[in-house]
């Protein structure tokens, strides 16, 4: 059986309700090895959690994966005797491609400190015995072309030369549902993507104008759930042509065509609304970047917010677009959303960019609604 390190960074600073974070984080990790068919025991000693499973490297890409987790080891666990630790210390080096020319340093770690020897006596034994065994050259910087950790507990000594880094963040399913707008564009999916980061059960929902932007919309869904472990990702499909025409034609008729951006944003977001209600969610995710398009100019969101009930959340909105893309190559949606694109057969010719809230309750007069509530 191999056995892999866990390291987890932002839940160590919560307080009396760390141990729930914990408990959902390792549910999450025994998820993720449920869906890629991996057996593995999930455990946790202090701050860390570990995998004990016989398909060890096999479980690494898909652990680092898992959001809550800052980067995980494979490790070897050796006796606690300082003997035993050199050794291990010295195979690893081995394996890891130390030889005269190649820089290395050892890092150790007492967790438990009754252990005779202190973190740096431990560096320079192992050090001195990689040297002399194999040669390479001491650096101590992180520029160390090697470098071998060890971690001592009270069940022994840990050993690893590979630290595989991981998404951090919170672990799905800790800050509550959220109901997020996926469009066939590249930004929705990054803003979902984000708010799974940060703990959150994600609702997809699109509003479908046509196939080609609902096979995108879909398909990145689907790359979506390859970080949802512990929440699965249904997508929620609507029409929205049959949403959208009524409200459409009502501002035609009335001279306001350019209105229609705002007008459907608005729309969207209030049955987007309902939703949440319905499912049990706490706030609306959008992929607004602050004055991106005409919708998103400052004065427009405000305009697209006033008197939507749920409150809305743009995770991208201080990202610029190239920022956004970065995101999307490193997530796998960007393949996708780039695919060929169809328009938008309400988007008006000259539409909207500094709209007020003073017009749009003249306009709502017009149209006979009801002024919704600041």
């Amino acid at each position: 059986m191999g056995l892999v390190l866990l390291r987890y960074g932002e839940l160590a600073l919560k307080g009396k309700n760390r141990s729930e974070f914990v408990r959902r984080l390792r549910r999450n990790i025994r998820a993720c090895l449920k869906a890629h068919n991996l057996d593995g025991q999930v455990t946790s000693v202090g701050q860390r959690i570990y995998v004990q499973t016989d398909q060890p490297d096999q479980a690494l890409e898909p652990l680092s994966r898992v959001f809550g987790l800052t980067s995980l080891s494979p490790v070897v666990q050796v006796p606690r005797e300082i003997d035993a630790i050199i050794k291990e210390c010295v195979r690893q080096a081995k394996e890891a491609g130390v030889k005269p020319g190649t820089s290395f340093r050892v890092r150790s770690r007492r967790v438990d400190k009754t252990f005779p020897y202190i973190s740096p006596e431990i560096d320079r034994l192992a050090g001195e015995a990689i040297l002399q065994e194999l040669g390479g050259k001491v650096d101590l910087s992180s520029e160390a072309d090697v470098t071998i950790g060890v971690e001592v507990t009270r069940e022994g000594a840990l050993v690893f030369s590979r630290v595989i880094p991981a998404l951090g963040g919170l672990p799905i399913g800790t800050e509550g549902r959220v109901v997020a707008l996926i469009s066939g564009g590249i930004d929705s999916p990054v803003a979902a993507w984000m708010m799974m980061k940060r703990g959150c059960n994600v609702i997809p929902l699109h509003f479908s104008s046509n196939e080609v932007e609902t096979s995108k919309a879909l398909d990145n869904i689907q790359v979506l759930s390859r970080y949802s472990y512990g929440w699965e990702l249904r997508p929620i499909v609507l029409n929205h042509h049959e949403i959208i025409s009524p409200v459409i034609e009502e501002l035609r008729a009335i001279g306001q065509a350019r209105w229609a951006c705002i007008f459907c944003k608005r729309t969207l977001l209030q049955k987007a609304s309902e939703i949440a209600e319905e499912f049990g969610a706490h706030a609306l995710v959008m992929g607004d970047a602050l004055g991106q398009v005409a919708s998103q100019t400052l004065a427009n969101m405000e305009v697209i917010s006033y008197g939507i009930p749920k409150p809305i959340l743009r995770p991208l909105i201080g990202l610029d677009k190239t920022e956004i893309i970065a995101i999307a190559q490193k997530i796998g949606t960007f393949d996708i959303s780039i695919r060929d694109e169809a328009g938008c057969p309400f988007l008006p010719p000259n539409p909207i960019t500094r709209a007020s809230v003073a017009q749009l309750k003249e306009i709502l007069k017009q149209l006979g609604y009801v002024e919704p509530l600041s």
